[in-house]
């Protein structure tokens, strides 16, 4: 069996649809994932004035799963990399400990 495996994925719209453009992996554990997710700022909600989407993604049994979506603006797109970046570094670092 396969590892599992989180991770977001970035996507902007465009003429052909949604194309991801950002892929942070996050590790392979539930809770930290979910968390961190729920912690980024934007809407639930996706709709036709969604320009700029984040997904959380599972890797099951090497198949990608997406288990959460969330849309945002430019300036919330800057936050939730920082966030992500950040929290991604303590988690990997202190693991190292």
């Amino acid at each position: 069996m396969k590892e599992t495996v989180f991770y977001i994925l970035i996507s902007i719209k465009t003429a052909d649809g949604f194309e991801s453009f950002a892929k942070f992996y996050i590790g392979n554990n539930r809770n930290f994932a979910s968390t961190l997710f729920r912690r980024l700022k934007g809407r639930r909600e996706v709709d036709e004035n969604s320009v700029l989407t984040f997904d959380l993604m599972e890797t099951k049994d090497g198949l990608p799963v997406n288990m959460q979506l969330l849309s945002c603006s430019l300036d919330e797109l800057t936050e939730n990399c920082k966030l992500i970046t950040k929290e991604t570094f303590k988690l990997i670092n202190l693991d190292a400990v």
